[in-house]
């Protein structure tokens, strides 16, 4: 099983990153993730040059693509050719968003009613595309998830590896990297929050 880890020009790196980076733990159970870019090379908004992993028309054949953030997502949805890179299918993919990321989820047509997580500079513009914004950390319905704050991305790769592996080994990932002595609480509030976000009853 393949995960495209969509990141743009500017993007942040705490969300490409930690997603990716958790769910390669699982590489020996079949689940790989990839940073996949628009061009050869992208730079960070902190000014990190990244050499992708896989061009942008990976996302076709991938079963997981999650869409990062960063502080140019405002003009990826403006640009209607490079969005028409993205012909996501929730009918045969696993599909999140972190943060920004969203937006292009929203651009794409892709939440419907759904509401959405995003961060807190985010939320006018993700609200201004008629997506109800939850004050929470991750939300899913169906195979669609998105997530809000940079440090939720260890909940978006949590459902990636739940979804697809099962929660013993999200449970396996998350007990590896947590901060020492704090391996339960960290697993614990990991699948709580992903759990929940499953669970919850859209409002609004």
């Amino acid at each position: 099983m393949q995960v495209a880890v969509v990141t743009f020009d500017g993007f942040n790196e705490l969300d490409s990153f930690i997603a990716s980076a958790l769910i390669n733990r699982c590489r020996g159970k079949g689940l790989e993730a990839f940073i996949t870019t628009p061009a050869p090379v992208v730079t960070s908004m902190n000014g990190v040059e990244v050499t992708g992993q896989r061009p942008l028309e990976f996302v076709t054949g991938a079963d997981v693509v999650l869409i990062g953030s960063g502080v140019s997502t405002r003009e990826v949805v403006a640009d209607d050719r490079l969005l028409s890179r993205l012909p996501l299918d929730p009918a045969r993919q696993l599909i999140g968003a972190q943060c920004s990321g969203a937006l292009v989820l929203a651009r794409l047509g892709l939440l419907g009613a759904m509401p959405a997580c995003t961060d807190v500079k985010s939320r006018p513009y993700v609200e201004a595309c008629g997506v109800t914004v939850l004050d929470a950390p991750f939300h899913a319905e169906g195979d669609i998830a998105t997530a809000g704050g940079c440090l939720s991305s260890q909940y978006l790769a949590t459902w990636v590896i739940t979804r697809t592996l099962g929660e013993a080994a999200a449970r396996g990932v998350l007990d590896y990297v947590a901060p020492v002595g704090e391996n339960e609480e960290t697993v614990e509030r990991a699948l709580r929050a992903v759990g929940a976000g499953e669970r919850a009853t859209p409002s609004g």
